[in-house]
């Protein structure tokens, strides 16, 4: 149970990378203060949470309803987040989803920005919902398996909302190196991660 826990736990933290959206809330979020951005912070989290336990608890269901095998979706999943970590290595995620996400944010003025683009994409993002819908099928088997993606999500969505309730204290202590640093770790570990969903679906076609 801890080691499926623990495992679910890196692959959700290291693609959601709350340290990497840690300066991008700061730039959505120009002039409000700690109450208003606790706020923000909470109904975003909330809502990321609420989609990412569904695909967990769901996700697999839905590729069914749509004709398309998990080997597929594991080969497909896994090349997706091998480039996503390349992103990260290479510094470029961070500048993708922070001009994204000002823009998206610029052509919603007046809307909810806890729920687009905050909540959706960039908390629970397709690379999130990716890993969710993975890490259910590789671990979610047995109850306790199940058990430990749906806490590992819980868990992952927590840190994120710790790292946005001190978002203005945490850029100032880190500075952009340094979260450039953690976020070429995590990237580091999705390639990893990725590279074992491509062989785990590749071995799946080969045995059947």
């Amino acid at each position: 149970m801890l080691e499926a826990l623990w495992t679910a736990l890196v692959a959700l933290f290291v693609t959601v990378d709350p340290l990497g959206l840690v300066p991008i809330f700061v730039a959505l979020t120009p002039g409000l203060g700690e109450a208003e951005r606790a706020a923000l912070a909470r109904r975003a989290v909330l809502l990321a949470s609420l989609v990412l336990l569904l695909f967990a608890l769901a996700g697999e269901a839905v590729l069914a309803w749509l004709g398309i095998g998990m080997p597929a979706f594991r080969v497909a999943g896994g090349l997706f987040l091998f480039l996503l970590a390349l992103e990260m290595v290479f510094e470029r995620r961070g500048q993708r989803r922070s001009g994204s996400a000002e823009g998206l944010a610029d052509d919603r003025r007046g809307g909810d920005l806890a729920v687009f683009p905050i909540g959706i994409p960039l908390i629970a993002g397709p690379a999130a919902i990716t890993t969710t819908i993975l890490v259910a099928d590789r671990l979610g088997g047995t109850v306790a398996g199940r058990a430990a993606v749906l806490a590992a999500v819980l868990a992952t969505m927590a840190l994120t909302w710790a790292a946005l309730l001190v978002a203005g204290r945490l850029a100032r202590a880190m500075g952009p190196t340094l979260i450039g640093v953690a976020s070429r770790l995590l990237g580091l570990l999705l390639g990893a991660l990725a590279a074992q969903y491509v062989l785990d679906g590749l071995a799946q076609v080969f045995r059947g």
